[in-house]
């Protein structure tokens, strides 16, 4: 076998078996995480062991026969129904709510959060490309919303954040941790002072030896907007592996500055 392809068919580094909440399913065509909160949804946040596969071959490693719906990002707080986005040219968005059953909804990034949210109670799945930009326009609430129009409750939603580029790793400038900050004034933090003490306290603003600079945890960031927004944290799995560090594993712009990507997505079930 060459060895390009005898790469995928491994499992990532053994230090990477250690991720509580979290597994590496793998098939006969590599190794994809799984978030454990969504083990009732076929789903999967693939690496870059999967470099040149796109959702067309990708859905049917989660399932057979799903219809697949995807999007032009923009790193903004559009969220699409599935429906709207079935094939070229796909339209400009950065998130996508299900409206049948059998969609497989994707997103993709090299450093961003991937977030997939799933319904228990009626199937309904949304999948949502969430960088500092889509955070700040509030995306993921966005896309719950879309979900309870449709029938969702969002104490009962099941929401999973993938990897991405961690916090001491994502140097931004102060403007870019002002405009995540101003996403929390909605949500019960109206002082824009009191707005940044939250995403401290919560471990998504830290501090850079470089005047005007931040260390900024999108992730971290997006928890707390969540929590703000009504979801239990226990509904809430985030994936601790950080894109940038994990040179191996993940494709990352900020330390590669190439545009190669990993994918992620979800299948509903109704």
């Amino acid at each position: 076998m060459p060895e390009a392809a005898e790469a995928r068919f491994q499992r990532p580094d053994a230090s990477f078996n250690d991720l509580p909440g979290w597994s590496w399913v793998g098939t006969y065509g590599g190794y994809f995480l799984q978030a454990d909160l969504l083990r009732n949804f076929e789903h999967g946040f693939f690496c870059r062991l999967w470099q040149g596969r796109g959702p067309d071959e990708l859905a049917g490693f989660l399932s057979a026969g799903v219809s697949v719906h995807r999007l032009r990002q923009v790193h903004g707080g559009v969220v699409l129904s599935a429906s709207e986005a079935r094939g070229e040219p796909w339209p400009e968005a950065d998130g996508l709510s299900s409206d049948s059953g059998g969609q497989s909804l994707w997103v993709c990034g090299a450093d961003c959060t991937p977030v997939l949210i799933a319904d228990p109670r009626n199937g309904r799945v949304a999948a949502c490309h969430a960088g500092w930009r889509g955070v700040a326009a509030r995306i993921v609430p966005t896309a719950i919303k879309r979900m309870e129009a449709a029938g969702s409750c969002r104490s009962e939603l099941r929401i999973a954040l993938g990897p991405a580029i961690a916090g001491p790793a994502y140097q931004v400038e102060r403007s870019v941790t002002e405009a995540v900050a101003r996403s929390l004034q909605p949500l019960n933090q109206p002082d824009p002072a009191e707005s940044l003490q939250a995403l401290a306290a919560a471990g998504a603003l830290l501090p850079d030896a470089t005047a005007g600079r931040d260390r900024l945890d999108i992730r971290a960031a997006t928890a707390l907007q969540l929590e703000l927004f009504g979801i239990d944290p226990e509904r809430l799995a985030w994936c601790p592996l950080c894109t940038l560090s994990e040179q191996n594993i993940f494709h990352s712009w900020r330390r590669d500055q190439v545009r190669a990507v990993q994918w992620s997505g979800i299948v509903s079930q109704a």
